[in-house]
C-alpha cells in the first residue's frame, strides 16, 4: 500500500497515476477505523479507479482540548485494516504541520445557518474547523467523489453546502450508518466505552426507533418531552440534546409539514464520552 505523510509527495504520485478521465474516490477519516469507515472505503473502491483515504485527527474542529487529547490514535492498526481490505488504497496520513503549515487555525465559513443548529450550539467553532480541513483535503487530493457517513448528518449537509458555495468539483456521497450488533452507531469513540457502557448504549438507538414510531401520531414537542423523561430515568446517560429537524435546513420542527422530510438527532454523554446518532422519520 502506498502511504504518504506529506501533501507534495501525494500530489506528485496522484499526477503520475491519473489522466484527465481518471476517477479518484476519497474517504476522509480521523482514524481508529471501524466497519463503518471500511464500508465507505469499499464503496469508493467499487466506484472509482483510485481511492485515497486520509487519517488525520484535526485539531481545529475540537472545542474541547480533553476530547482532542483522548481521541484514539491507532495508525498501525488502521494501516493493517486498509492493507487487508485492498492494498491498492492510497493512504494520506499528514502531520498538523503538513496540513496547516504551522498555523492550525480555522477559516470562517457561512453555511447558510446550518452551522447554528444542534452540534453548532454545543461545539462552538466546530464546523469552521470541519469546513477548513475538508476544503484543504479536497484541494490536496482533488477527488471526483468523496464519501461521508450519515451518522454525522449535519456535517454531511455542511460539507455539501461548502462544496456548493466554493464551486468545488467533487460529488459528495452520503452513506448509511453502520451499527454494532446491539445497534449502537459505530464510532471511533466507542472504543473508549467500557464493555458494560457499550452494551447499555444500545438504549440510544432503541429510543430513536420509538421516536420514529411516535412521529406518526404525536407532535414534536410531546416526543421531545418523552425523550427527556426517558433519559432522566436512566442515570448512565446525560442527554445533551434531542431535536427533530427538517432534513434540508436542519431547523427544528415545531409543526409537521407533510411535504418535508424530517430526522431526529441526538447527542448523549456516557461517562463524559460523547455519542451522537440520528434516524430518518419519514
Amino acid at each position: 500500500m502506498n502511504i504518504f505523510y506529506g501533501k507534495v509527495a501525494l500530489r506528485d504520485y496522484l499526477k503520475s497515476i491519473t489522466t484527465s478521465n481518471s476517477n479518484i474516490g476519497f474517504v476522509p477519516t480521523m482514524g481508529a477505523l471501524h466497519q463503518g469507515h471500511l464500508a465507505l472505503i469499499q464503496k469508493s473502491l467499487s466506484e472509482n479507479e483510485h481511492t485515497v483515504v486520509s487519517i488525520f485527527v484535526n485539531p481545529t474542529q475540537f472545542n474541547n482540548p480533553e476530547d482532542l487529547a483522548k481521541y484514539p490514535r491507532t495508525l498501525e492498526e488502521d494501516i493493517k485494516k486498509l492493507t487487508a481490505l485492498d492494498p491498492k488504497i492510497i493512504l494520506y496520513a499528514p502531520t498538523v504541520e503538513d496540513i496547516y503549515d504551522g498555523k492550525p487555525v480555522s477559516q470562517s465559513f457561512n453555511f447558510g445557518g446550518l452551522e447554528n443548529q444542534m452540534e453548532g450550539k454545543f461545539r462552538p467553532g466546530h464546523f469552521d474547523g470541519v469546513g477548513t480541513i475538508v476544503k484543504r483535503l479536497f484541494e490536496i487530493v482533488a477527488p471526483t467523489k468523496a464519501y461521508f457517513g450519515e451518522k454525522d448528518f449535519q456535517q454531511l449537509q455542511i460539507v455539501k453546502k461548502m462544496v456548493a458555495k466554493n464551486n468545488l468539483k467533487v460529488k459528495i456521497i452520503g452513506c448509511p450508518i453502520f451499527r454494532e450488533t446491539n445497534h449502537l452507531a459505530m464510532s471511533s469513540r466507542n472504543e473508549r466505552l467500557s464493555p458494560l457502557e457499550r452494551d447499555k448504549a444500545a438504549f440510544i438507538y432503541e429510543t430513536l426507533v420509538q421516536v420514529k414510531q411516535k412521529f406518526t401520531s404525536d407532535s414534536p414537542s410531546v416526543i421531545s418531552e418523552w425523550v427527556q423523561n426517558e433519559f432522566k430515568n436512566n442515570p448512565l446517560f446525560t442527554l445533551e440534546y434531542f431535536v427533530i429537524a427538517d432534513e434540508e435546513t436542519l431547523s427544528e420542527c415545531k409543526q409537521k409539514n407533510k411535504n418535508k422530510k424530517y430526522r431526529a438527532f441526538i447527542a448523549v454523554l456516557v461517562n463524559n464520552i460523547r455519542l451522537i446518532d440520528t434516524i430518518s422519520l419519514n
